[in-house]
């Protein structure tokens, strides 16, 4: 982890075919923090934003192949109309022509988006939850 490295002091805005990009790219590189691209296919709502917040830089220092990248929290709205939470790692080539927010009231409500929404897990048990009392 590179503390003294300074985040990017941006949100960025994604759509679905970059989030499916983006989820990809982590799962060739071997980055831990991602999604299984089929589950984030079946799941997303595909015309829907979604956003990244950064988290923190991080350093795969046993691997210098990859280059250092940030952690992002990831805002994914779904299919079924809710939002859930995850982490994405995403190299700079990746995340700096990433169109960002425009404004501060926007990215004051990704914000508390973000505070509010089940994280994917959260959301997976609630799902396997409601179908075992179908």
């Amino acid at each position: 982890m590179n503390v003294e490295r300074p985040l990017p002091r941006e949100v960025k805005v994604i759509d679905s075919a970059s989030l499916f990009r983006l989820e990809e790219r982590a799962e060739v590189l071997g980055l831990s923090q991602r999604l299984d691209p089929t589950w984030v296919r079946a799941n997303v709502a595909p015309g829907d934003t979604h956003y990244l917040w950064p988290a923190m830089w991080h350093t795969l220092s046993h691997r210098p192949d990859v280059p250092d990248h940030v952690r992002w929290e990831l805002l994914i709205a779904l299919r079924t109309g809710g939002r859930v939470v995850s982490m994405l790692d995403v190299i700079p080539d990746d995340f700096v022509p990433l169109p960002k927010v425009t404004s501060r009231e926007e990215g004051m409500q990704v914000r508390q988006l973000l505070d509010r929404s089940p994280s994917v897990r959260e959301w997976l048990l609630r799902e396997s939850e409601s179908s075992d009392r179908l």
